[in-house]
């Protein structure tokens, strides 16, 4: 088969088998099967790249990152919906509609909380997707939702021209692991799955929208050259047909039968694979929505029924501490089991000690609960009237609860952390970070390889590492001999380090690759650097008052001290590498801005902190110079506002030479 025929047909293949998963929820393609067709049409476009396709599957996993989005004005406008918040209001509107259409129809669908967008095909080929954005004028999103499997790149048998409009969500269940990742990154966590879609689909860069997997449903036809249709419900039949995965919609002839649908709804919402927060009742009649026409807010044929948040009471029964990954201190209530939004809670997050405090939550009271996003039950107040007596206001224990260790509140922050260096609670995060790259840079150890090796009751700690058996190793599942060798050459490597990436690996609060180096090269060895005290510490270049309590503290644990001390017994080294450079820069900040010509951003960074310089990333008082490339912008304007003097790429070349 010649590659433009293999092309082809890989292409049809593959974009059958993401319609069958991805739409009809029906897969039959093995992964292993779809995985290697993908490799060989990656491998075949990349060879013969004037013969790809516009619906490649390859397509969906992100292009170039944008600068910014461009502004799409929209054709049909995309409306918002009425808000009715009981069936008297929806009567209402149903009296308004039957006034004039006395055999009135309607549709009845539940309202997906997600983020709305248009998208438009030109002979069947997608070319362009939206953003709401006020109804009139969106954001063009186009990259983005070519990764959304579910949205077809190609349609056979459409009108020359078609728009149509749907909902990104993120699922429930994506939602959680995307938060448990998050988590265990020591980053913030995403309030809901609404705010998780809204935030990935406007990402600059497409391949982080790929990454976070997003769906679509599709809920309206907005135009179709040629087309013509005589009811909102033969549109939707129309847009299944075509491909697209769309709305599950009833259809009503009486109010009555359209208030059963809408608590059918309610009651079964936790069986939803996205987040509902309503219901939409249309009118099924296409002609009768032009006759009714819009007010300049809303369309006339179609209200949104908003489901009231259900609150319950309950009793704090006990409030129990866990510790995730990045060691942070998470309380939570165990409560009394109530049912709530379709399912029976029996606990609440309680997020933290400000959270406890400023309610009072205490064990024994009655509080009002909720779901929070219809996911996370959260206490929405305590109902103090009926607090029994002998109570005591909660406060989150001084040491971890898993391992022992003090805990420490963050400096910027809310969060109570454990200060141990080897809790268990923290030992995969722990040993992953240790291991990266820009710490003890151990080849092959990922967190999966981490994992297989906690599990199997080889590591503790991460200077277990350094101890590790070759048969041992071998005996875990996957893990040859080969493999075994390859990682622990790669770990006895790794004990030749510079004192920096050890500083780095040790996770200590404040201390990065770049305070690594600093105190590195000011100290030249550990033993020097764990006898400074927070005063001495604070004459270092760039280590200012908090991150030298941070290393004090993290050097007095007796966990850290048993790390030291076992990483001492095997050999790993604990003096800086580096030679003494000339520090031509020492107390000076430099910032970049515009296009370099004559070497990377990155490596005229790394010139800067080797002459014993600091590169910052905005213009400020401090700013010792700017260096200005082509198309400088609005950093040599504050520059010159400044006083600050300014370098041109030569000048600043003749300095390091």
């Amino acid at each position: 088969m010649n590659p433009q025929d293999e092309i082809s047909h890989l292409t049809q293949a593959l974009n059958e088998a993401n319609h069958r998963y991805y739409v009809l929820d029906d897969p039959e393609m093995p992964d292993f099967e779809y995985d290697a067709k993908l490799r060989r049409l990656e491998e075949l476009e990349q060879a013969n790249p004037t013969l790809a396709l516009p619906n490649s599957p390859t397509k969906r996993v992100g292009g170039l990152a944008l600068s910014k989005f461009q502004q799409v004005v929209h054709e049909v406008p995309l409306e918002s919906l009425q808000d009715v918040f009981s069936f008297e209001e929806l009567q209402d509107f149903d009296a308004r509609i039957r006034a004039s259409m006395p055999d009135a129809v309607y549709t009845v669908e539940p309202k997906v909380d997600g983020l709305s967008v248009a998208l438009e095909y030109i002979d069947g080929v997608f070319v362009r997707g939206a953003t709401r954005g006020d109804g009139a004028v969106g954001e063009d999103v186009t990259e983005n939702l070519k990764t959304i499997h579910s949205i077809p790149l190609q349609l056979e048998n459409a009108p020359h021209r078609l728009i149509v409009r749907g909902e990104v969500y993120m699922a429930k269940t994506v939602f959680a692991q995307l938060n448990a990742a998050r988590e265990a990154r020591g980053e913030a966590l995403f309030a809901n799955p609404r705010n998780a879609a809204a935030g990935s689909l406007r990402q600059l860069d497409p391949k982080i929208a790929a990454k976070r997997r997003l769906d679509v449903i599709i809920f309206n036809l907005q135009l179709a050259h040629g087309a013509a249709f005589e009811a909102h419900s033969q549109t939707l039949d129309y847009l299944q047909a075509l491909g697209f995965r769309t709305i599950v919609y009833q259809r009503c002839t009486a109010i009555s039968d359209a208030e059963r649908r809408i608590t059918q709804i309610n009651d079964t919402r936790e069986q939803f694979a996205y987040d509902i927060d309503g219901a939409v009742i249309k009118l099924d009649s296409l002609h009768g929505r032009q006759a009714l026409g819009s007010t300049a807010k809303f369309p006339r044929w179609a209200v949104a029924y908003k489901y009231p948040p259900e609150i319950k009471p309950t009793v704090v029964r006990e409030i129990i501490v866990q510790v995730g990954r990045t060691g942070v201190l998470t309380p939570k209530a165990v409560v009394a089991p109530v049912r709530l939004a379709g399912t029976t809670v029996t606990g609440a997050t309680l997020h933290n000690q400000d959270f406890i405090s400023e309610k009072d939550i205490r064990v024994g009271d009655t509080v009002r609960i909720r779901k929070a996003g219809e996911i996370i039950p959260e206490i929405l107040e305590v109902v103090p009237e009926k607090r029994p007596e002998g109570t005591h206001r909660y406060f989150l224990p001084d040491t971890c609860p898993v391992c022992g260790a003090p805990v420490q509140r963050d400096d910027d922050g809310v969060a109570i952390r454990c200060t141990g260096a080897e809790c268990p609670a923290q030992l995969l995060r722990n040993i992953a970070h240790f291991a990266s790259r820009n710490a003890m840079d151990i080849d092959g150890l990922g967190e999966a390889i981490v994992q297989q090796l906690i599990d199997g009751k080889l590591l503790q700690s991460p200077a277990d590492l350094y101890y590790l058996e070759f048969e041992k190793v071998a005996a875990l599942d996957r893990m040859g001999e080969t493999s075994t060798k390859n990682l622990l050459t790669a770990i006895a490597n790794s004990r030749e380090n510079d004192l920096a990436k050890l500083l780095n690996g040790f996770g200590i609060r404040q201390v990065g690759e770049k305070a690594g180096k600093v105190l590195a090269a000011y100290f030249g060895d550990l033993d020097a650097l764990m006898a400074a005290d927070e005063a001495s510490l604070v004459l270092v270049p760039d280590i200012g008052a908090i991150t030298a309590r941070s290393i004090c503290s993290w050097f007095r644990n007796p966990q850290s001290q048993h790390l030291v001390r076992r990483l001492r017994e095997a050999g790993v080294n604990f003096k800086s590498l580096a030679e003494k450079t000339d520090a031509r820069f020492a107390g000076m900040t430099f910032v970049l801005t515009g296009a370099l010509t004559k070497f990377t951003r990155a490596e005229a960074e790394e010139s800067i902190e080797r002459y014993g310089g600091k590169a910052s990333a905005s213009v400020s008082k401090k700013t010792s110079y700017v260096v200005a490339g082509e198309n400088a912008g609005s950093k040599l304007t504050k520059a010159s506002a400044l006083g600050i003097p300014v370098l041109t790429e030569q000048e600043f070349l003749n300095l390091l030479q």
